[in-house]
């Protein structure tokens, strides 16, 4: 099988060109070198095409040269406080590259299309409301929701007026190794290997502590990305999550006790996000009866796996 993929170096991305690799699919990543996080691993099986989800005429041609059976969508800007700084730009990627791509994967010839957006367009949920379902009024709080929402919104009308057959898939948090700064878990677990290599003072700075959230292993993430893709329904949208709410606290806890540290734990105003939402969870139940797909990692792996990648990255880098 051939596939086209964008956002092949993210975090979610490059487990995913690992799974299709490991499977024997041809993958063609288009990449974008100004915002990579990683380079893409050599194999004969992986095919790297510079290009840029807002030039619509080079994306067409990409496409086109791929020939792919399967598109996987996962580029964009990926974080809600930057979405503050610059609005317009994380629209313009975030919603018109989405419409650029399926564009283009009209123009081609109609191949199978996954699209990833995100849980963060549900916004402040009511109590009452939870756990998300699909079906959940999306009330996004960030320039970043609004953008993924409005990408959401093409997906139905993609398939209805075009006949394209593409799905979905909105993800709750996602952790694991190699995930950037900037996430709770990677900030947690980058301080605390520093800790334990004796590279920094036993004092960890962190935010809102009790702000509940639905957390599933990345590499989960990427095997339901797969059976989307081979089980979704078009124009229709999957929830990706644990359907289990903790708080960060207890993953700090769990990472302080997988790491056998010591630590002082001080709040850092900067941190604190004033428009975090309490608590948000999703229902798993639409992904597992169309496709048979639930997590297999467990929290407590994730986060120790996530510990263990920092370690072993500060301890190369010293």
């Amino acid at each position: 099988m051939r596939v086209f993929m964008t956002g092949a170096t993210g975090f979610a991305g490059s487990y995913l060109v690992n799974d299709l690799v490991a499977a024997g699919h041809q993958v063609v990543a288009l990449v974008h070198p100004a915002t990579s996080h990683q380079q893409l691993p050599k194999h004969a099986l992986i095919t790297e095409v510079k290009g840029d989800l807002l030039d619509a005429a080079s994306l067409q041609t990409a496409v086109a040269q791929a020939k792919p059976d399967v598109i996987y969508h996962l580029a964009g800007q990926a974080y809600p406080a930057r979405s503050w700084q610059n609005p317009a730009l994380t629209f313009a990627v975030n919603t018109g590259g989405t419409a650029n791509l399926l564009q283009a994967a009209v123009a081609y010839g109609r191949p199978r299309v996954v699209v990833v957006t995100s849980a963060e367009i549900y916004g402040r949920i009511q109590e009452t409301d939870l756990p998300v379902t699909e079906a959940t009024p999306p009330r996004p709080r960030h320039p970043y929701g609004v953008s993924k929402w409005a990408a959401s919104q093409l997906i139905p009308i993609y398939w209805e007026r075009y006949q394209l057959p593409v799905v979905e898939a909105r993800p709750f948090n996602h952790i694991g190794p190699h995930q950037a700064l900037g996430f709770v878990v990677p900030d947690f677990a980058s301080q605390l290997a520093a800790i334990q290599l004796g590279q920094k003072p036993p004092t960890m700075k962190v935010g809102n502590l009790e702000a509940q959230r639905d957390f599933t292993d990345v590499r989960d993430v990427a095997r339901a990305y797969q059976s989307l893709a081979e089980k979704g329904k078009n124009g229709e949208a999957y929830l990706i999550c644990s359907g289990q709410p903790v708080t960060v606290h207890y993953l700090l806890n769990t990472l302080i006790e997988a790491a056998g540290v010591n630590v002082n734990v001080e709040y850092d105003p900067a941190r604190m996000r004033p428009s975090d939402v309490p608590c948000l969870y999703g229902s798993a139940a639409k992904i597992k009866e169309h496709t048979g797909w639930q997590p297999r990692i467990h929290l407590q792996q994730s986060l120790a796996d996530a510990l263990a990648d920092w370690v072993e990255k500060l301890r190369d880098e010293e």
